[in-house]
């Protein structure tokens, strides 16, 4: 038998990144339960703000909108995101959010690696 809590977190429990843009809070990834073959985390992006535009090399991600509004890059186009809204980012593919909304973006993403890789080109 194995120790369950060894493949747990709780989210009261983990550190908070903030930026100039809103914040991170990583959920589960290798660093917070070794072994792990994804990363998980909550993103918030003040209204008016935008995350830097980057990419990941070794994974895709998939970002869902769970509240706020805003504007998505992707590669040389752009989507217009809502609440209820899913996205695919490939592993490779240049992108970035911009909240358009007066109130905060909050969503959910994930990737299919344990120890994401993001190059920063701002």
């Amino acid at each position: 038998m194995f120790d369950v809590t060894q493949f747990m977190t709780d989210r009261t429990d983990l550190p908070v990144a903030t930026f100039e843009w809103g914040a991170i809070q990583w959920l589960c990834n290798e660093e917070l339960s070794p072994g792990a073959k994804q990363t998980l985390g909550i993103t918030h992006i003040l209204p008016g703000r935008t995350n830097p535009r980057h990419f990941h090399p070794n994974c895709e991600e998939v970002l869902y909108l769970l509240s706020g509004c805003g504007r998505h890059s992707f590669g040389d186009g752009f989507i217009e995101l809502q609440p209820g809204m899913t996205i695919r980012i490939p592993a490779g593919v240049t992108h970035n959010l911009t909240n358009t909304g007066s109130e905060l973006l909050t969503c959910l993403i994930a990737f299919n690696s344990g120890h994401r890789e993001t190059v920063f080109l701002e």
